[in-house]
């Protein structure tokens, strides 16, 4: 009889497919932990740039929106120039980015190194992801994706605390500063290590993803006008109109073009269309605590950079520990019941924090901080299992790129509402007192909450049967969450 292989030996890996794999590991790191890593620094940057730290969101809506317009053309990019010239120019913009940033002397130029770092950054997990899954065997390809995603999970665990840490003992500068020799580090082992894998490119729709860029940004700066640009309202409503226009355009232009850069027979596919309106509207809470939390904690009720940061670590470890039992529930329950129950207790999670006063007993603050991790991780995890578990090969690829661009969209959307509903509660109560600030971060996470229930509607649409188990479903941790 031909010798069987054991299940376990998926996981045993080449000497050049592991170096390969803690390569990408680390791209995907510095990529999570950097997403993370500002939001305690805030203040202090707000401090040194003689900023307001309540109108310091354009630092992470920089980042998080630049990367989302270029995602949808890391693929392209990796099959025009090769995997290991595209991953290497990322790490050398990422690394160019953070030294610009750590040279900035005002916001705006924060904001725009920001941008360059972010270029960087978007370009670090989907070219890794593509060189992994052409240079290690299919069989192995699902323990290469885990053993590529555990670092990144690290990440969002360990950068509030670092990023609170270098603060407070040293400099907001050194939050970038530490990205330059793991940079060059990262550069030298690419240039080593990575396959130059290239294929022939596809034509790119380069109309459609100007159209979609344009959509993102004048959507996001409409939702920012109030907040940090100071636009006026009429201005902040002509650029939300143009943005819904310039989407309505698109869609009149994918549906007419042979290869679109996303293609509508993608909503074709229910539980696809379901997913990703549900990411797009319960992300935009979700998206918002990170830029809120920190700020409560430090503007509104004296803690230390160090200490916000620390408060982080039990939302980040519930969201890890939560991981697993996802499955489980959705079996047992179907996608439409748990992600109905679930996004009404995110919604009311994040309500939640608007009771927090201070001399609050810190256990019960670190329950409330852990409870919104898992239900937030759980959040996350059905919605990307939902959203491309029935994508068959020929739209898998597209899919997954338009899901990772609505997570980072949705990301800096959920920012720049919060900033919006921050600065408009700030001035109806003339806040300047710390208690009045802190009124004016309760009402903004009450809104911010009821905004994330409302997403329910969405995910009500699905049948009750879908239940859905496949390969796709164990993919889903790659994906940007």
């Amino acid at each position: 009889m031909p010798e069987q292989t054991s299940p376990a030996s998926a996981d045993r890996f080449s000497a050049a497919e592991l170096r390969l794999l803690w390569l990408v590991a680390a791209g995907f790191f510095m990529q999570t932990l950097d997403s993370t890593i500002v939001t305690t620094a805030l203040p202090a940057m707000a401090t040194s740039l003689h900023e307001s730290p309540l109108r310091m969101q354009s630092v992470i809506i920089a980042y998080t929106l630049t990367m989302a317009m270029l995602i949808p053309a890391s693929g392209w990019l990796a099959d025009r120039f090769g995997t290991r010239t595209s991953f290497f120019c990322a790490i050398l913009l990422f690394v160019v980015g953070s030294t610009l940033c750590a040279l900035s002397s005002s916001l705006r130029e924060l904001a725009l190194s920001r941008v360059v770092q972010g270029a960087g950054g978007s370009m670090l997990l989907p070219v890794g992801r593509l060189a992994v899954l052409r240079n290690v065997p299919s069989e192995r390809y699902l323990p290469a994706l885990a053993l590529v995603t555990i670092p990144g999970l690290v990440g969002p665990l360990i950068g509030p605390t670092v990023g609170g840490w270098l603060s407070e003992y040293s400099s907001w500068h050194w939050i970038f500063l530490i990205n330059i020799p793991v940079g060059f580090v990262g550069a030298l082992f690419t240039g080593k290590l990575m396959p130059q894998s290239r294929r022939a490119p596809g034509s790119f729709d380069m109309t459609g993803y100007v159209m979609i860029a344009l959509a993102m940004m004048t959507i996001s700066v409409a939702l920012d006008g109030l907040a940090e640009l100071h636009l006026q309202h009429a201005v902040v409503l002509v650029l939300f109109v143009f943005g819904l226009a310039t989407l309505s355009a698109y869609w009149l232009h994918a549906s007419q073009r042979e290869q679109p850069l996303f293609s509508p027979q993608l909503f074709r596919v229910s539980s696809f269309s379901i997913g990703i309106l549900g990411n797009l509207f319960a992300r935009i809470g979700s998206g918002s605590v990170p830029f809120l939390l920190p700020l409560t904690l430090q503007v509104a009720l004296g803690y230390t950079p160090l200490q916000s940061g620390l408060m982080m670590i039990p939302t980040a470890a519930a969201a890890m520990l939560t991981k697993r039992p996802v499955t489980p529930l959705i079996m047992r329950f179907g996608y439409r019941r748990v992600l109905m129950i679930n996004t009404l207790l995110v919604g009311a999670s994040i309500a939640g924090f608007a009771f927090v006063v201070p001399g609050q007993a810190l256990w019960l603050r670190v329950v409330q901080f852990a409870i919104f991790g898992a239900v937030n991780s759980l959040q996350f995890t059905a919605m990307n299992t939902l959203t491309l578990k029935d994508l068959g090969q020929r739209f898998a690829s597209s899919g997954n790129s338009l899901l990772s661009m609505v997570q980072m969209v949705s990301m800096s959307f959920g920012v720049a509402a919060a900033a919006a509903l921050l600065t408009t509660f700030t001035t109806m109560l003339a806040a300047v007192r710390p208690l009045q600030v802190l009124h004016a971060f309760r009402l903004t996470f009450l809104c911010v909450g009821v905004i994330t229930m409302a997403a329910t509607w969405v995910f009500s649409q699905l049948s009750g049967e879908v239940r859905g188990q496949g390969e796709r479903e164990r993919e889903v941790d790659m994906a940007p969450s």
